[in-house]
């Protein structure tokens, strides 16, 4: 039976200013839900988001709100174990909040796995991989120290794909500047854009001409969102790969953008897809259409980042690999046990569960009071 439910806000420095087009991150604020068991077994949820509203429609605040006043009362006296029976409600009673209901099925999921005594992974089918690639956001803004940036992370063998944030400044000095970084990189390394929906549909032709003509392998969200037809046009007019993020909010998107042929790639997020099996959902309309994986971040912390690489262990194919350092973009750690990185990949948890362990004591320090 689930006992309580408990959700925490915690405010952690980032170890450079992350800019975006939509907003530039010194902090990350990590939503963490635990959930505990009449059995005593805990689980544990996260529902980071970025930037406050800057990038979508829950805050922080509101997703504790939201999950203390209406989803945690919902599920108390529930049988812990019968995690179908107690998303349906929570889908049932709940509109939107896709982040809150991502949390909580984590969490239930987790505790399930523990229960088991199984890796989370096995509750989704089972994972066909232990490690998956790992891209780093060079996103400081500056060319010559992203270029250090990017050097120091081959050196490390921590990185090989590099994704880089634009859409601030002028189309041309945005290309400028990632064509510069890509000719520093050269063919040692993967070199992709997000826009994070910042151009127009003019603008996205004339930056994607150049940076296609550059050797850059991504162009993530050129354009707004709704803007499902312009998205599936650029696909059509360019060979390099269009993926979708902002525009994949769930399943149902996932089969609206493939019916367009809008996307060759999806950014598959648990976040924005409300949850871990919503985001298989997307997974298997992606492999029907024929739209290859990608593993997307909200930059969380270890715990929404150990239940994405469960995810993503999943996938038969993930042709881009995935964009899973959100706790290395972090100063401080809530885990034990750091995940593990290494030879350019970060290491699935194989422990029951998700894998991860909370210091609760560092917890308890950090969170906001």
């Amino acid at each position: 039976m689930i006992q309580n439910i408990e959700t925490f806000l915690v405010d952690v420095p980032t170890i450079r200013p992350h800019k975006l087009s939509v907003a530039t991150m010194n902090t990350q604020t990590l939503v963490l839900v635990r959930l505990r068991c009449a059995d005593g077994i805990t689980g544990w949820g996260e529902a980071t988001t970025i930037g406050g509203l800057s990038y979508g429609g829950e805050s922080p605040e509101s997703i504790k709100t939201n999950i203390d006043t209406y989803i945690a009362p919902l599920l108390v006296g529930m049988e812990a174990s019968e995690v179908a029976k107690a998303m349906a409600r929570v889908r049932k009673v709940i509109q939107g909040n896709r982040f809150a209901k991502c949390a909580i099925e984590t969490a239930l999921l987790d505790a399930q796995a523990r229960r088991l005594g199984v890796p989370l992974s096995e509750l989704l089918g089972g994972r066909v991989r232990d490690a998956l690639p790992v891209a780093w956001v060079l996103a400081s803004g500056d060319t010559v120290r992203d270029i250090a940036e990017g050097e120091k992370m081959l050196e490390l063998r921590r990185h090989r794909i590099f994704k880089l944030k634009i859409g601030l400044r002028d189309v041309m000095d945005d290309v400028a500047h990632v064509l510069e970084i890509k000719r520093a990189l050269g063919e040692r390394a993967s070199v992709r854009v997000d826009v994070n929906q910042a151009w127009s549909e003019t603008d996205a032709v004339r930056g994607i001409a150049a940076l296609e003509a550059g050797g850059i392998d991504l162009i993530e969200q050129p354009v707004k969102a709704g803007n499902r037809a312009a998205l599936a046009r650029l696909k059509q007019r360019f060979d390099v790969a269009i993926m979708a993020d902002e525009a994949l909010h769930g399943p149902a998107d996932a089969l609206a953008l493939a019916q367009a042929d809008a996307a060759d790639v999806y950014a598959v997020k648990i976040t924005q897809s409300g949850g871990l099996l919503p985001a298989l959902e997307v997974a298997t309309v992606a492999r029907l259409a024929g739209v290859g994986l990608y593993g997307g971040t909200m930059l969380e912390g270890g715990v929404g980042t150990a239940a994405t690489a469960h995810v993503c262990s999943t996938f038969a194919e993930l042709a881009w690999g995935t964009e899973l350092f959100g706790p290395l973009l972090l100063t401080q750690e809530v885990l034990r046990e750091p995940l593990v990185y290494r030879d350019f990949m970060l290491q699935v948890p194989t422990g029951p569960g998700l894998g991860v362990e909370i210091d609760t004591d560092k917890l308890r320090a950090m969170q906001r009071q």
